[in-house]
């Protein structure tokens, strides 16, 4: 199993970025925080998820381990392969992914193309009872999630969940909830 990869990015595909190891060009589809990582540094190292079929060896690769960790207990969930993780991974930041699991917030996994509602209940029911403790954040009483506060916030403007969590997908996670509602607002406008 290859579990990390150092290298130098030479391409980046559609499908993927494509990493010089030592004269060897792995194609790695990648989450957009790696892909971030790989655009800043000369040299970039990837935390490598290596699915082996019959017919393929596929790469995913991650910016740290706690993407990788959030990529394979979502493996784990029933009707959930390795491009919807990935496409649930690339989404949202581990941390805000796990506050999701824990606070039980479907309509964030809803939101993202290819997740219905049966799945996205299955990825908060199957992993809160299979990772537990390990996956879910502690919350403080009195605590307020930014996100959450700034979705629904979208929504009583008139967006619907699912499109109020597309606007927030492309606004920076560490702004506080009324700066994320305004960020928003004006990439919308």
């Amino acid at each position: 199993m290859i579990a990390r990869l150092r290298g130098t990015p030479v391409a980046n595909r559609p499908d993927g970025l494509v990493l010089d190891v030592n004269g060897v060009g792995y194609l790695v589809a990648v989450t957009p925080a790696a892909l971030r990582r790989a655009d800043t540094r000369g040299e970039v190292t990837l935390e490598i998820h290596t699915i082996v079929r019959e017919d393929a060896l596929q790469l995913y690769g991650f910016a740290d381990a706690d993407e990788r960790e959030l990529f394979e207990a979502l493996l784990s969930v029933s009707g959930v392969g390795p491009k919807v993780a990935l496409a649930i991974v690339s989404g949202s930041s581990p941390a805000d992914l796990r506050r999701a699991i824990a606070f039980e917030d479907t309509a964030r996994f809803e939101a993202i193309p290819g997740i219905g509602k049966k799945t996205a209940q299955r990825v908060v029911l199957e992993l809160k009872e299979k990772v537990g403790i390990d996956l879910v954040v502690p919350v403080e009483a009195g605590e307020t999630d930014g996100h959450l506060v700034a979705r629904d916030a979208l929504v009583e403007l008139g967006y619907t969940v699912v499109d109020a969590e597309k606007a927030l997908s492309a606004v920076d996670p560490s702004l506080p909830a009324e700066e994320r509602v305004r960020e928003a607002l004006r990439k919308a406008a």
